[in-house]
């Protein structure tokens, strides 16, 4: 079973530099336009097929996002991704639209253009 996690805890691991891997739950052009600092991008309807190779390590602190409170992407990723034997699955449930709420930064672009940076 998975936990949820709140916009504090997430500032905070962000902050610390504590090992923490953000997912979002969103299609590719939702991502592209803007997403947590640091995210990665593993649509909930592409979470089985790609999970093996884009989170190698089931016990790895993973929190998986989409864009609110009423969205369900986020729930539908993380119950898959329990399914499939991670053991460190955190959902923030009130997702971007809390984020940017807080008056907190996004990134923008592709995780493509950002390694090659």
């Amino acid at each position: 079973m998975f936990e949820t996690i709140q916009r504090e805890e997430i500032q905070r691991r962000l902050e610390s530099g504590e090992a923490m891997t953000l997912v979002e739950a969103l299609p590719a052009r939702y991502y592209q336009d803007r997403h947590l600092p640091g995210a990665i991008n593993i649509p909930h309807d592409e979470i089985e097929e790609r999970a093996a190779e884009r989170l190698p390590d089931k016990s790895a602190f993973i929190v998986v996002y989409c864009a609110s409170t009423g969205c369900r992407n986020s729930a539908i990723a993380a119950d898959t991704l329990d399914r499939l034997g991670y053991r460190n699955v955190h959902e923030y449930v009130e997702g971007k639209e809390d984020w940017e709420g807080a008056g907190l930064p996004f990134e923008t672009g592709t995780e493509a253009a950002r390694n090659a940076a």
